[in-house]
């Protein structure tokens, strides 16, 4: 096969996985917008039922919101997991092309979202526990500046570890975690992708514990942390953004925290 139709074959390669890719966030965040305007049209509390005195949970309101929390992480994060999903895709084709077995793009994606969907669990499991001490409002905002200055002063904090930069640069680099990491067949290419996905929570999951603060189910503040981890992973100044994030996050989480103690 000459270079010409392997550049072809690239290109095509590319055009599938990023329409695929496309659609499944198009699809997250349709029904995202879904539940948005469904809890939006629910009538609004009297005054004085105002603070989130709901019903304790099933078992089906769990499911419910895990999987609220899964088609979330989802949207949020495919994005910036695109440019390390095509680096996988073109990698595997030119083995291909040296007589490897075939393996789907969607095995690594597989893994990847297995490791997001562990995730989504844990903060399932964390929303309950609010649920349950009455510290959100219907709306999965958080009713105490206390706790709300604590997670973005965390979250700030974590900006500048050790540990955030060093899965950051796992998931700046595509090619570099690819030549570390890679595993031949389906099994491999899913270890693979959970390796990546568990990097990727390591750098991530203090933002996403922000959505508590700014409101699990207000698009704007999803869309807005989902374009930040986007900019810390593909933008070239994104270790210096992801760092500057960090100073605002502790100024806004102080503030809050002395409104909430004062």
């Amino acid at each position: 096969m000459t270079a010409i139709d392997m550049n072809a074959i690239h290109r095509r390669d590319r055009r599938v996985v990023l329409a695929g890719l496309a659609g499944i966030t198009a699809l997250s965040w349709a029904y995202m917008i879904y539940l948005a305007l469904r809890m939006s049209a629910m009538p609004m509390p009297m005054p004085e039922m105002a603070m989130p005195q709901w019903r304790p949970w099933g078992a089906v309101d769990f499911l419910l919101m895990l999987l609220m929390w899964a088609v979330m992480m989802v949207a949020m994060m495919v994005p910036s997991a695109s440019p390390m999903i095509l680096t996988f895709t073109s990698t595997h084709r030119r083995r291909q092309a040296q007589g490897n077995a075939v393996v789907p793009t969607a095995v690594f994606l597989a893994g990847y979202a297995i490791v997001w969907s562990a995730f989504s669990l844990a903060a399932t499991l964390a929303q309950w526990g609010l649920h349950q001490a009455a510290l959100l409002s219907p709306m999965m905002v958080s009713t105490s500046p206390v706790l709300g200055g604590v997670l973005l002063i965390a979250a700030g904090a974590f900006q500048w570890s050790g540990l955030k930069h060093a899965c950051l640069s796992k998931c700046r680099t595509p090619l570099g975690f690819l030549l570390t990491e890679w595993r031949e067949g389906s099994r491999g290419a899913l270890v693979m992708g959970m390796r990546h996905g568990a990097y990727c929570t390591g750098c991530c999951w203090a933002l996403m514990a922000l959505l508590f603060v700014g409101g699990v189910m207000n698009l704007l503040w999803v869309a807005a942390i989902a374009a930040f981890v986007l900019i810390e992973k593909i933008a070239p100044q994104g270790v210096h953004a992801a760092r500057v994030a960090g100073l605002g996050l502790i100024a806004w989480g102080g503030w809050l925290l002395l409104d909430g103690i004062f």
